[in-house]
């Protein structure tokens, strides 16, 4: 007797894959867990796949699949929308898995990806410069990588908001930030991008044991980010900072306990910067305004640890996730009520999509070599936050 496998199996499997890693990390996945979501067993999973590795990969390429055959036909920017805001809806894990997980694949496959989504870059630069022909290639795809960063802002949303109203959205966020001007941003530009910089009072090290604590906690968030918790031994941190592996442990009991101390000072630092910036705005429109320059700049000094928030949280003791996680909330719910009163007719939904927009774009803008080399490019950053906050963009006719 032959046993027929349901039509669409590995589709189902990958959908089930791509939404248990975009929700808990791949790392917090197992193939039993997937194999469960489904419905079969796990030797039956290894029948379509040979392993976790696997799964992600052909999770991301099917995203990546759906979102290259949107902008294949594309001729004007609103296509480029159109797609952009369709995939980001009916692909939702697809952002949290290229900006956070792909990093765990091969080299070669990482490679592959990496080359595919250039290429979709490519095809998205030819259509604008179509409708803008005054845009250098360099700045034409400095708008697309961003519009792809802000639509997988999405991905980043506890809850799956309304898809019809999404798209909209995401349609009228895309075709802004497309259209922003980039003139003035040549060479050597700094621009507002980060507001006051903090007095050297705020961080001077203290003694030389409290100053090596803070040198491991910043070579942490460094190595953390470029390499992955699990690729980094505690003699290559003792390395960073002149000191021996097992030094380490004079500072803290373990290489998790260093992970979740480097990530709650990089946070107490954001939250300062922003916090004071809004605080000391008079009015709403000011406050918001100056809380973007303030978490641009905070962005440009400090990418290793946008890196290691992202990618790096899901390794954290349970009571340390949750006082993560907890964190972005509250500095999620910080901005939308900002924006909501600077936007009064945006619903708190409609606000939470134009936020994390924004943080994806400047998070992406600020470590997306080459362009995070690119001279003025807090001015550029700044004007591009406007666009997604829907706020005037400085610059625009």
């Amino acid at each position: 007797m032959v046993v027929r496998r349901p039509p669409g199996r590995r589709a189902q499997i990958l959908a089930v894959a791509a939404d248990r890693f975009h929700r808990r990390g791949y790392h917090q996945v197992s193939m039993t867990e997937v194999a469960a979501g489904v419905g079969i067993t796990a030797p039956a999973l290894y029948r379509h796949f040979r392993g976790k590795p696997e799964l992600l990969d052909r999770a991301v390429r099917l995203g990546l699949d759906a979102l290259s055959e949107g902008l294949r036909p594309a001729r004007t920017t609103a296509d480029l929308g159109a797609a952009l805001a369709a995939v980001a809806v009916g692909h939702r894990p697809l952002g949290t898995l290229v900006q956070r997980d792909a990093r765990l694949l091969p080299p070669a496959r990482r490679a592959a990806l990496r080359r595919e989504l250039r290429a979709d870059v490519a095809l998205m630069v030819a259509v604008l410069r179509a409708e803008r022909p005054e845009l250098a290639v360099v700045d034409a795809e400095l708008l697309c990588w961003s519009a792809l960063s802000a639509c997988a802002g999405l991905s980043y949303q506890s809850a799956a908001p309304q898809p019809r109203r999404a798209e909209a959205l995401l349609r009228e966020v895309v075709a802004a930030v497309l259209a922003v001007p980039l003139s003035g941003t040549a060479a050597g530009s700094t621009g507002s991008t980060g507001g006051p910089a903090p007095e050297a009072a705020s961080y001077a090290p203290g003694p030389r044991p409290r100053a090596r604590r803070e040198e491991l906690l910043a070579a942490a968030v460094r190595l953390f980010h470029q390499r992955g918790f699990d690729n980094v031994s505690t003699d290559q941190l003792g390395a960073a900072v002149g000191i021996s592996g097992p030094s380490v442990y004079r500072h803290f009991d373990s290489k998790a306990e260093l992970l979740a101390a480097s990530l709650v000072r990089s946070r107490e630092r954001l939250w300062h910067e922003v916090d004071r910036a809004i605080a000391a705005a008079a009015g709403p429109a000011a406050a918001l305004e100056a809380g973007l320059a303030a978490y641009v700049g905070f962005a440009l000094r400090n990418g290793d640890y946008l890196g290691a928030m992202l990618s790096e949280t899901e390794r954290l003791a349970p009571p340390d996730r949750r006082a993560a996680v907890d964190f972005r909330r509250d500095f999620l719910r910080t901005w939308v009520g900002l924006l909501r009163q600077v936007r009064p007719g945006d619903d708190a939904a409609t606000a939470r999509i134009r936020v994390h927009a924004l943080f994806a774009l400047v998070n992406d803008g600020v470590r997306n070599r080459p362009h995070s080399a690119r001279p003025g490019l807090g001015d550029c950053l700044l004007r591009l936050g406007r666009a997604v906050l829907g706020t005037p963009v400085e610059g625009a006719s």
